[in-house]
């Protein structure tokens, strides 16, 4: 087992500094709706990686493999299961989780990460998975790519301009009767789980800007 990465405010961007403020003081209720049940669920993590682009501040995500089985082709944050190689998935295990998932999924170097805090822990009731999403500065970049295109089809940055675009912001309707926000993005939409991180963290950290919430897209029943 490696040791656990510290969480650290040093020297962060002065832009990143509106998120590590909300980080400690927001609610797992003003995040999602879905909260994890009082026992039960498979812990897991997720790596939220802001860095600085080419077009000012970005988000990593990656597009999951389209004949996977779950979540087919759709994008999401570096992430996955917390493994007992990661330690306690009470303490410091989702931490060590989110950094080994997002160097097995997208290559990148995690001693150039750092992760700067901590959100509270939610769940994606289709999966089963309680879901601890921890905030890294991509202090040191490095060269990303699908590791395994069998799970990933591909690793792309979204500059944060593009996310707080009224223009990108949707909300998508599902069959089931599922209705949640949306971006459209590096050409591709953007929905469910990490869309609803995503539009959170904009609102809390005061990055949103007024968007209509009347331009819906229709998902199929098999998205």
């Amino acid at each position: 087992m490696t040791d656990a990465p510290e969480v650290s405010l040093s020297e962060l961007p002065d832009w990143l500094a509106p998120v590590a403020k909300m980080a400690p003081s927001v609610r797992p209720e003003q995040l999602s709706r879905f909260l994890p049940p009082d026992s039960g669920g498979r812990p897991s993590a997720v790596l939220i990686l802001f860095g600085q682009g080419e077009h000012g501040p970005e988000l990593l995500l990656m597009e999951r493999a389209r004949q996977l089985r779950s979540h087919a082709g759709q994008p999401s944050f570096p992430g996955g299961a917390v493994d007992p190689v990661d330690g306690d998935p009470e303490g410091e295990g989702p931490l060590r989780a989110a950094l080994r998932e997002a160097q097995e999924e997208t290559g990148l170097d995690p001693l150039g990460v750092q992760v700067f805090g901590v959100l509270p822990r939610l769940y994606i009731p289709v999966s089963g998975f309680v879901v601890t999403p921890v905030l890294g500065w991509w202090r040191e970049p490095s060269p990303v790519r699908p590791v395994d295109p069998a799970e990933t089809a591909r690793v792309f940055s979204v500059p944060v301009a593009d996310l707080v675009d009224p223009e990108n912001r949707r909300i998508v309707t599902h069959p089931s009767g599922f209705r949640g926000p949306a971006f459209l993005v590096s050409d591709v939409l953007v929905w469910g789980f990490t869309a609803g991180l995503i539009d959170r963290i904009l609102h809390f950290s005061g990055w949103e800007r007024p968007w209509d919430r009347a331009r819906e897209v229709p998902l199929s029943a098999r998205a």
